[in-house]
């Protein structure tokens, strides 16, 4: 799909548009775009590449940029698509492969009553800046997750986190939560450092594109491009932490289950054996003539099983 803001109301005005948006566009559409702006548009595999070549090149006083976009679906997992700008003195064209409330923000702009932007690098700021906001904010839900993960798994009652540690479905739902989070964390990472160094890429090549106000904001989001970096891999430290303590929790779980087991089957030995040896039929058994030896065969192995079940309870066993 082809979008043109300003709206135009002629051929001629569609020509001199300042942003042409293509999502997810077909042959026809690109054909027209590139007749328009007289460029040639990267395919969406030209815009996948990872080389720092590849996402950030200048020919001609044409600037062309990918950026690697998380999108949610909902009850999905994370999906990465690129996106590309492509920005010259007069106009800037993007290429993108998925919907992004970023974009309807910057072109409600020109349809509302605010203030549009009146260049085509303003329209790029205008963008970063929504697009920065947005991660800003996935950052941010994935800080309260953590929170919640880590008050659930630490700050409860024993009674209550005893019976969580136990639970497997609960135990599962976490580590599935918090490497949801991890996922997450790593895509907007990926993102956050692409976006910055196209930032930085276009500030060092638009140098008097624009007036002192367009460089300030260029340096402002740079600055908080940095400083969500710095918050990303904070976040992301403490996505291993509470993983690791998970699986710590798991093992202790395990091990009280496994601590169980040995005291049942260690009680049970000494008490097995007094039935053995009273259930031999050898003739000389004295106890076979006592008229106690019943209640005194039952006591000699419920005995054998109160007094390791007393030396493990002295002991702090359980």
């Amino acid at each position: 799909m082809l979008s043109v803001y300003p709206q135009p109301n002629s051929p001629k005005a569609k020509k001199e548009a300042l942003w042409l948006d293509l999502c997810d566009p077909d042959a026809v559409e690109i054909a027209e775009v590139e007749g328009l702006a007289g460029v040639a548009l990267p395919t969406r595999e030209n815009l996948s590449e990872i080389e720092s070549s590849s996402r950030l090149k200048a020919r001609d006083g044409v600037l062309t940029m990918s950026v690697p976009i998380v999108t949610h679906v909902e009850g999905g997992p994370p999906l990465v698509a690129p996106l590309g700008f492509v920005l010259s003195r007069d106009r800037l064209i993007t290429v993108r492969f998925s919907a992004l409330p970023a974009f309807d923000a910057v072109a409600g702009r020109f349809t509302d009553s605010g203030e549009p932007p009146t260049s085509s690098l303003g329209v790029f700021l205008d963008l970063c800046d929504e697009l920065v906001d947005r991660l800003a904010d996935g950052l941010e839900q994935a800080a309260t997750d953590l929170r919640t993960l880590s008050a659930t798994a630490f700050h409860v009652p024993d009674s209550q986190g005893r019976k969580a540690i136990r639970s497997n479905n609960v135990i599962r739902a976490q580590l599935r939560h918090v490497g949801r989070l991890g996922d997450a964390l790593s895509e907007k990472r990926d993102a956050l450092l692409a976006l910055g160094r196209a930032i930085d890429f276009a500030c060092g090549m638009t140098a008097g594109w624009g007036d002192g106000e367009l460089a300030s904001r260029m340096d402002g989001l740079k600055l908080d491009v940095a400083s969500l970096d710095n918050y990303e891999v904070h976040l992301s430290d403490k996505v291993q932490f509470l993983l690791d303590a998970m699986v710590g929790l798991i093992g202790i779980a395990q091990n009280d289950i496994f601590k169980i087991l040995t005291i049942v089957s260690i009680v049970g030995i000494p008490p097995t054996l007094a039935a053995s040896i009273y259930g031999m039929n050898f003739k000389h058994m004295p106890e076979y003539d006592w008229a106690f030896g019943y209640p005194y065969g039952l006591g000699m192995i419920a005995l054998s099983a109160i007094i390791p079940l007393a030396w493990f309870k002295w002991r702090g066993w359980f």
